[in-house]
């Protein structure tokens, strides 16, 4: 007798061709799916986080300049109009030095016009053309009180230690209810609660030790009027703003973490006192100045006839940055405009 080879159920048989094809297409189109989702999801949050950094920028870009803006010509004393210089490189020594220009204490210069504190080019530092810049000097916030002020030895004895607040070489500006004067540091080495003004040291130094207004340079000794206790000193804040191309290569639309908001600002170095630049928020790409000269509306830096009568300036920054940084050839870019008013404290009632 012969035996029959047992029969296969169905449920012991294996997938068919077609069957495999059908479970492979679906498994792709799942695949598929799913990978779409990620990469949309990435693509949210890159986008996500680019607009945090725009936000990020620039509220950071907007609080700093417009703490610059209105301290700009700030005394600490309110008499704006009767500041002595003795500078060496004041006006009134015949200097041209920016920074040591208080009768300019706001001064916006427009895209297409030359800031004397900024080189315009395409280096790392250098003013991007056609836009906007501004110079800003005032008093610093913190001051320290006088107790007593040596005319004839150019002393000044404070209440407290000056200690980390006032270096040798720092420029500081003095003002009592009468009037203000601006001068250097130039001693002692270590600060305690004594700093003196006196002539022969540092840079640029002092034209004289006697700071009575109007400015007289070369005046002898004899002639200074001390200021009266509780007198105040401050260190003086000369700042210039702009936009400028970062150490990634130059500032371009294309290119917007290429674009840098710059704050050059006069430093103390060895006694000697310059402007150093510092940059402040990358992906700022554009900066536009409109200042409030009487009347109802803001006028661009080159329609400005007095900018003694400057009260209040309109910022507009254009912050940018890319959702890919990595990707050189990637055209994504989240881009905001965004527009603040500040008003100058020490010009408005």
């Amino acid at each position: 007798m012969s035996r029959l080879a047992p029969k296969i159920g169905r449920s012991e048989r294996g997938f068919t061709l077609v069957e495999l094809m059908i479970a492979l297409v679906l498994g792709l189109v799942v695949i598929g799916g799913v990978i779409s989702v990620l990469l949309s999801n990435q693509q949210t949050y890159r986008t996500n986080q680019a607009l945090s950094q725009v936000q990020d920028g620039s509220r950071t870009a907007f609080e700093f300049l417009a703490r610059d803006i209105r301290q700009a010509g700030l005394t600490g004393c309110g008499n704006l109009s009767r500041v002595a210089n003795v500078l060496n490189n004041s006006p009134a020594n015949g200097g041209t030095a920016w920074w040591a220009d208080f009768s300019n204490a706001l001064h916006g210069y427009g895209g297409t016009q030359t800031d004397p504190a900024v080189t315009t080019g395409t280096g790392t530092g250098e003013r991007v053309a056609n836009t906007d810049s501004i110079q800003l000097i005032g008093a610093e916030g913190s001051s320290l009180s006088i107790e007593k002020h040596d005319a004839a030895s150019a002393t000044f004895h404070l209440y407290n230690s000056a200690t980390g607040i006032i270096a040798p070489g720092d420029i500081v500006i003095v003002c009592s209810p009468d009037h203000a004067a601006i001068t250097q540091i130039t001693g002692p080495a270590t600060i305690n609660d004594t700093v003196v003004h006196n002539t022969g040291t540092g840079n640029p130094g002092n034209c004289s030790k006697v700071l009575n207004y109007p400015t007289n340079c070369g005046a002898i000794p004899s002639t200074a009027v001390p200021f009266p206790p509780n007198s105040q000193l401050a260190k003086l804040s000369a700042t210039d703003w702009y936009i400028g191309n970062n150490t990634l290569g130059a500032c371009s639309a294309a290119k917007p973490q290429f674009c840098s908001l710059y704050r050059s600002a006069v430093s103390v170095s060895g006694g000697n006192a310059s402007a150093q630049a510092q940059e402040i928020v990358r992906g700022v790409t554009d900066m536009k100045l409109d200042y409030l000269q009487g009347g109802a509306s803001f006028i661009p830096a080159a329609s400005v006839t007095d900018w003694g009568a400057v009260t209040a300036v309109r910022v507009t920054l254009t912050v940018a940055v890319p959702t890919n940084p990595n990707n050189a050839n990637n055209p994504e870019i989240v881009q905001r405009v965004l527009t603040n008013t500040v008003t100058l404290r020490n010009r408005v009632d």
